[in-house]
């Protein structure tokens, strides 16, 4: 089974080239990838022509409207029928696409989403959850941006949500779940991840392993890391900029004198390896989970690789069928507190 993913090439910072180059990549990488490019069909015709691809698996649909950084996103989203991403988002509701990928405003991204493609039902919200470089596997950071203000119970969901999401994505058996944390005691904390805390602890679909301190975080400690969208976007952000600058120090130190190039050139092959474990761009997006299909938010400054590993990241997401297992899950979680509910309610009319 082959994955059919839209890419919304307008409001990226980098414009829509690097959507067309990105796609061209993924289609060569991934022989059982279709995609479909939503924007300026002109534009996109003329700069596929510099390209050699499978013109069968990838096709353009005009769109002259566009969503922008300064729209409000709610009305953009119901106003702007005509968008690439409102155009992508009903591809997918209307079954033509399995996924989306875009570059555009987050906030967008986010209204339109749950508007159009909608939530699965049982869950309660959607995060978004990116992945992060670490000393060891990849970890899960969930949620990064779509709920700043969450509940315990939508907290647990989200531990479910990510685990679903490493064991069929990354291939992890049985992941870890921790909470951030300022200590690592149970007794710590604010009040979210006290009440939190004890209902991770009753889960039995999550491995639970306890709190995380945000230092730990970049050594693996944790498959998955579980937070509201407020801190975790705070961790996201501080993490990507301080490996920019470390490595623009590192860079700047081995340029500084004569001995410390030849100490670079030395060490320039072992050094890219493991430079590139580090590189964002090379772990796709950050899926918005619990919806009826894949949207994947990527950078706004995203670039053609990660653009293509966007793609890779959506067709490892289908063909696992993630979606509907999140889907299944849930709704059967919904349908057995339902039918407690009416048990209740009966015995109680009985009493």
């Amino acid at each position: 089974m082959g994955a059919r993913i839209v890419i919304d090439t307008i409001g990226g910072d980098n414009g829509a080239e690097v959507c067309v180059e990105g796609a061209v990549e993924g289609l060569r990488q991934n022989p059982d990838v279709s995609v479909i490019l939503t924007g300026h069909k002109k534009e996109l015709d003329q700069m596929l022509s510099l390209y050699e691809y499978d013109k069968k698996r990838l096709t353009v649909i005009d769109c002259p409207e566009e969503i922008t950084c300064h729209d409000a996103p709610v009305e953009a989203v119901r106003k702007k029928k005509a968008s690439s991403l409102v155009v992508g988002l009903t591809q997918i509701k209307e079954g033509h696409a399995d996924a989306l990928v875009s570059a555009g405003s987050s906030g967008a991204v986010l209204a339109g989403a749950q508007f159009i493609v909608g939530r699965a039902k049982g869950v309660k919200r959607t995060p978004l959850a990116p992945l992060l470089p670490t000393a060891g596997n990849p970890s899960l950071l969930i949620d990064c941006g779509a709920n700043v203000d969450a509940k315990p119970e939508v907290l647990v969901q989200f531990a479910e949500m990510g685990t679903i999401y490493m064991q069929n994505v990354m291939g992890v058996k049985n992941p870890t779940v921790a909470i951030v944390n300022i200590g690592a005691e149970e007794e710590k904390g604010n009040a979210l991840v006290k009440s939190t805390y004890p209902l991770l602890k009753e889960c039995k679909s999550i491995n639970f392993i306890g709190s995380i301190e945000s230092r730990e975080i970049p050594n693996g400690k944790a498959d998955v890391i579980l937070t509201e969208a407020f801190t975790g976007n705070v961790i996201l952000k501080l993490y990507e900029g301080l490996s920019k600058m470390l490595l623009a120090e590192i860079k700047s130190a081995m340029m500084a004198t004569i001995k410390s190039k030849i100490g670079g050139l030395m060490i320039k092959k072992q050094l890219k390896k493991t430079l590139v474990r580090f590189n964002a761009s090379n772990k796709g997006g950050a899926p918005l989970l619990g919806l009826k299909g894949l949207v994947v938010k990527v950078h706004g400054n995203a670039k053609k690789e990660e653009v293509a590993s966007a793609i890779d990241q959506c067709y490892r997401f289908v063909i696992n069928d993630v979606s509907g297992k999140i889907v299944r899950g849930f709704e059967e979680a919904a349908a057995a507190e339902k039918t407690a509910e009416e048990a209740a309610a009966d015995n109680k009319n009985e009493a």
